[in-house]
């Protein structure tokens, strides 16, 4: 198999399929360094006059006549359009121009045309149009292909998530893929899953999908009611992890305004708050649970009860239950040594969080009393 040549060496062209399998092999089981880039094509790319669409309503369209020319001939074949699409703007995510190009040929042409720019394309633009041609259609022997452009997710991500999305045993394609990509690949595969509907996948979404990127925001609340976050924390098989992740779900949409559903939106919200707070009382205190603790408090205490979907009294029952597992002896003990006060968390939680969680002695420890 190929490997992407080094700058100035002579060598065949890297398919952008390639390129990804290469990485994957490296970093199996974790997201590409990077998202992939630089792709084999940077240099290209970046001598080029990005193209725009001048009305969004016609984005994809020439791509579309593309198409509809290259299908028109009974004896095209795929690799005349691997260069085809370099100067024209081509839409990343799902378009309909394009779709309807691939709905109007013969699906077996389309399928193979699809296949053979996903593998074999040394330009993005291409193997884009490619993923876009499959992902108009169903057939599960493309998963594998999918999932490996897929990898290159800030790119291939959204197209790769929807063509997933369509095909039998498209929950565990899609499951493989969220645990494998990051930053808005992320984005785009969870809330993918998340349409799709959750089965298989419910337990990893309750206590995996959010890694602690401040992108979590747009599919966090997603999460929650997708895989009934409120009826796992309230259930009988509750662990570490789902406490865990269930304060991380909460603490991100505590600040995710305008990105996506945050806790006002979120009805559960009072159940699941009071829940998260009170299994903290039988968790080991670590510096993680602390800060997320402590950041959820003082949303709750520093905005009206209403924004974070409770009523004054249940918002006040939620702090005393956060005040009182985070001023317990030990948790101060793993707060004060894991705090630097000249750091970022030290300054602000010296600053904005000390009044309200009643930690005076902890800050005075932690040298808050002269911010």
């Amino acid at each position: 198999m190929s490997e992407t040549p080094e700058p100035g060496l002579l060598g065949p062209p890297t398919t952008l399929f390639d390129h990804a399998l290469r990485l994957r092999r490296e970093h199996p089981d974790e997201p590409l360094p990077r998202d992939g880039y630089p792709f084999p094509d940077e240099e290209r790319h970046r001598s080029r006059t990005r193209p725009t669409a001048d009305d969004p309503r016609r984005a994809g369209a020439d791509v579309a006549a593309v198409l509809d020319r290259h299908f028109g001939r009974s004896d095209s074949q795929p690799s005349e359009l691997a260069d085809a699409f370099h100067d024209l703007y081509v839409p990343i995510h799902r378009n309909e121009h394009i779709a309807a190009a691939a709905l109007r040929a013969n699906r077996k042409r389309v399928r193979r045309t699809g296949r053979w720019l996903v593998r074999h394309s040394t330009d993005r633009c291409a193997a884009t149009v490619g993923l876009a041609l499959l992902a108009a259609d169903w057939d599960e022997r493309d998963i594998s292909l999918i999932q490996v452009i897929g990898l290159l997710s800030n790119h291939f991500g959204p197209l790769a998530a929807d063509a997933l999305q369509r095909r039998r045993g498209g929950e565990e394609a899609l499951q493989w893929l969220a645990e494998r990509v990051a930053g808005w690949g992320r984005v785009y595969v969870i809330e993918a899953l998340c349409r799709r509907g959750v089965h298989s996948s419910r337990s990893w979404l309750l206590r995996h999908a959010c890694d602690g990127d401040y992108l979590n925001g747009y599919f966090a609340g997603q999460v929650a009611t997708a895989a009934h976050l409120h009826a796992a924390i309230t259930g009988p098989d509750v662990d570490d992890e789902l406490i865990d992740h269930t304060g991380l779900l909460l603490s991100t949409m505590a600040d995710c305004g305008g990105m996506g559903r945050t806790l006002q939106h979120y009805p559960p919200a009072p159940t699941v708050l009071a829940a998260h707070a009170a299994y903290l009382f039988r968790q080991t205190p670590t510096w993680n649970r602390y800060v997320v603790a402590a950041t959820l408090a003082d949303h709750l205490a520093a905005k009206p009860a209403n924004r974070s979907g409770c009523t004054a009294e249940e918002r006040d029952d939620v702090v005393r239950q956060y005040l009182a597992a985070l001023e317990q002896p030990d948790w101060v003990a793993v707060a004060r040594a894991g705090l630097d006060p000249a750091g970022e968390f030290g300054v602000w939680f010296a600053g904005n969080v000390a009044a309200r969680l009643r930690l005076s002695a902890f800050v005075d420890q932690a040298g808050g009393d002269d911010r």
